[in-house]
């Protein structure tokens, strides 16, 4: 007999049997499906990748059509199980007859253990084929080589915990986007979504932005005086800011045309600025951020790097590595890469103390590189996320900057002034991590009861400011205060209110559209765009995961609370509808019509449902302009640099927001146009040579990677 592995991916199957075989495997093809091959602990061993989810929940056939009157009953009926890949279905099931051991290799997540669970549970196994489960961290060979050396069981309830989120966020994502679309009438490519996690996130944002636009700025004011010992520098008044600007008046006239300033005290001391904690995925996302990245793309790109064997798994908590992490190992392969001098100051240190973050877990360890690569391999955004995660890794193995902090009070007419000093003198672990900026405050050194010149005496007036509103990464890590989603979902869901075209820019804001969903439903029912009722069925889960509680009761708990918010809603109906399309009507113009000047432009749908956009003055004025027919359309609030005509921005799934021009014989069309000609014939080009290419029967793979494509195609066409 044999052993079957199942691992989550074709790229990950590929790694796994290099490892096993030490290179020695034969690759063929079952229903186009690629199985590795190769003699392993005296039995042969298959390998095989599945595609992720090889099976998807859906709802019978009578909720095909969106009728509001279906949704009570939609509430209470269980999903079925449909295969998504019936192809590869069928390979792993004809597979399962030749073997007596089935060994999943998938993602150690919730997610990758449903999907071991899911594939274990339609191979329709012999009772006497032994199951295991293999558990690793990384793509790379010693991993491999441990977690096939200490096999374990399926953790079942990690794949309930799983399941049970799919079955709950697929009931209240269908019946409340449901609900919102049948009763707004906007069905079809203008569905409203609304989803147990997405609506309190959106809530979130929202409810910044109202923080913003109902913000009250205080007035307030400050004394400053700059001094002078060989350079200069400046001190502030001891009270702070004044609220009262008699008060700052009072004192500015006392001190105003003073010379000399006293010493009356001064401190200096030596202090150490710890190292950053280690990569957990929200700290991952947050510093990618804060270097341009969506959370959508600096997770498939990390996602990427981790099966190509570049760093560790890219989903967790943990924020401290264990002592089973072979760091010095690591080190020395990246001691052989361009991050060599770094990689040998660290090594030279006596002993190395990583640094730790508040969150330990055990399921993997913080993120972090596995193996060396070149920015010549890599490029672009790939080699952007490699050293992030390289420095920052770098940098939690560096000493603690060494920094000199000072601070001297004068006496200026009676009045206290005091200045604050910071010296870098050992930059430690900043020489390794150079997305933060640092600036040293210079002050010099005091003798207590000298004297100083005083240049100038100086007040500023300022206004306190509003909150910030999001970026990506500081929405992702208020996601995580509240319990909204899980390391594994929270950029799919930032990503799906940008997708949405609920949100947009890089500092976040609401759209019309995604602000009148949340206050509609704050106004009508306020529970589904609150936290608390998302957070608790977060806890029920991992409740799950521990074994501490079972499905069948949090899936009821959830149908209960999802059938009170609709009753809720339906109650609201025609509320929830005013307040909506009020919101969409005026989302929907796009601004004053050039050609007439006195209609506004707003976007229609043909009688096929095409869209473009038309003046609303029409039959008295004409002007239309044609769209793109599919993402998001938002109003732009600026015309266009090229020839000054109106504008749109254009969302398109996991892409960035791209700005169009309605004028088609814009010059800024034109290059648009001659820019994506130019990267299609690029693309082009690297196929053909691919295809020529003699080594390693490149040749084939090319051929078999577009009949694997055809597949997927015709296999998404079949599970519809």
């Amino acid at each position: 007999m044999a052993t079957l592995v199942i691992c989550e991916k074709n790229n990950a199957a590929q790694r796994v049997a290099t490892f096993l075989s030490k290179g020695k495997y034969s690759k063929t093809y079952l229903n186009r499906v690629q199985v590795f091959r190769f003699p392993w602990e005296g039995t042969e061993c298959l390998v095989v990748g599945l595609r992720g989810h090889i099976l998807n929940l859906d709802y019978p056939k009578d909720f095909k059509n969106w009728n509001i009157d279906d949704l009570r009953a939609m509430v209470a009926t269980p999903p079925l199980k449909i295969a998504t890949a019936p192809w590869i279905l069928n390979v792993i099931r004809d597979l399962a007859k030749q073997v007596d051991t089935v060994i999943v290799a998938t993602d150690f997540d919730r997610e990758g253990e449903l999907i071991g669970a899911e594939a274990v549970s339609v191979m329709g196994l012999r009772p006497d084929v032994v199951v295991r489960r293999a558990r690793f961290s990384a793509l790379t060979g010693p991993e491999i080589y441990r977690a096939f050396e200490n096999l374990i069981d399926l953790d079942h309830n990690l794949a309930k915990a799983a399941e049970t989120r799919q079955i709950v966020d697929l009931a209240w994502g269908a019946v409340l986007t449901r609900f919102m679309s049948t009763a707004t009438g906007k069905l079809g490519a203008d569905f409203l979504s609304v989803g147990r996690v997405q609506s309190p996130t959106l809530a979130v944002v929202v409810d910044r932005e109202k923080e913003i636009e109902t913000f009250q700025p205080v007035p307030f004011w400050e004394i400053i005086a700059d001094l002078e010992k060989k350079r200069h520098f400046f001190a502030k008044h001891s009270h702070g800011l004044f609220w009262e600007k008699s008060e700052a008046d009072q004192v500015f006239t006392k001190v105003k045309d003073c010379k000399l300033a006293k010493v009356e005290d001064s401190k200096v001391e030596e202090g150490m600025e710890r190292p950053p904690p280690p990569f957990s995925t929200t700290l991952f996302l947050a510093e990618a951020s804060r270097i341009g990245f969506s959370a959508a793309r600096a997770m498939s790109v990390a996602e990427s790097l981790y099966n190509d064997g570049l760093i560790s798994y890219p989903r967790t908590d943990n924020t401290v590595y264990p002592p089973t992490l072979p760091i010095k190992s690591i080190l020395g392969k990246l001691a052989k890469s361009e991050f060599a001098k770094e990689v040998n100051e660290i090594l030279a240190q006596e002993k190395l103390h990583p640094s730790r973050g508040s969150k330990q877990t055990t399921d993997h360890p913080p993120i972090h590189p596995v193996d060396a690569a070149t920015r010549e391999n890599l490029k672009g955004d790939g080699w952007k996320i490699y050293e992030l995660v390289v420095r920052r890794f770098l940098a939690t193995l560096a000493p603690a900057a060494a920094v000199l902090r000072s601070e001297a009070v004068f006496d200026i007419c009676g009045e206290r002034f005091i200045a604050h000093g910071h010296e870098t003198l050992d930059r430690g672990w900043q020489a390794y991590y150079p997305y933060i900026k640092f600036t040293d405050v210079f002050i010099p050194e005091f003798t207590v009861g000298e004297t100083i010149n005083v240049v100038n005496i100086r007040g500023r007036e300022g206004k306190t400011e509003p909150p910030k509103r999001f970026t990506q990464g500081t929405l992702i890590r208020d996601m995580e205060k509240l319990g909204l989603g899980t390391k594994s979902t929270r950029h799919e869901i930032v990503q799906k209110l940008f997708d949405r075209g609920y949100v947009q820019g890089s500092q976040i804001r609401p759209t019309a559209s995604g602000r009148a969903i949340i206050i509609a439903l704050e106004d009508n029912a306020e529970q589904i765009a609150r936290t608390e009722m998302t957070s608790k069925l977060e806890e029920d889960m991992t409740l799950i995961a521990e074994g501490r509680k079972d499905q069948e009761s949090v899936v009821a708990e959830s149908q209960e609370m999802l059938s009170k918010s609709l009753d809720i809603l339906m109650a609201h109906r025609e509320n929830i509808k005013e307040e909506v399309n009020e919101a969409l009507r005026n989302q929907n113009q796009i601004g004053i019509c050039p050609k007439c000047g006195t209609g506004s432009l707003v976007m229609r749908r043909s009688k096929r449902g095409k869209r473009f956009i038309a003046c609303n003055a029409y039959p008295d004025c004409e002007n239309t302009y044609p769209l793109p027919q599919f993402g998001t359309i938002l109003a732009h609030e600026s015309l266009c640099k090229k020839c000054g005509g109106p504008q749109v921005k254009m969302v398109m799934n996991r892409r960035k927001p791209t700005d169009v021009c309605l004028d088609i014989n814009c010059k800024a069309n034109k290059d648009r146009l001659k820019k994506y000609k130019k990267a299609k014939e690029a693309g082009k080009a690297r196929y053909a040579k691919a295809a020529k290419a003699p080594e390693k029967g490149a040749a084939k793979e090319v051929k078999a990677k577009g009949k694997a494509k055809k597949s997927v195609k015709s296999g998404d066409e079949g599970a519809k």
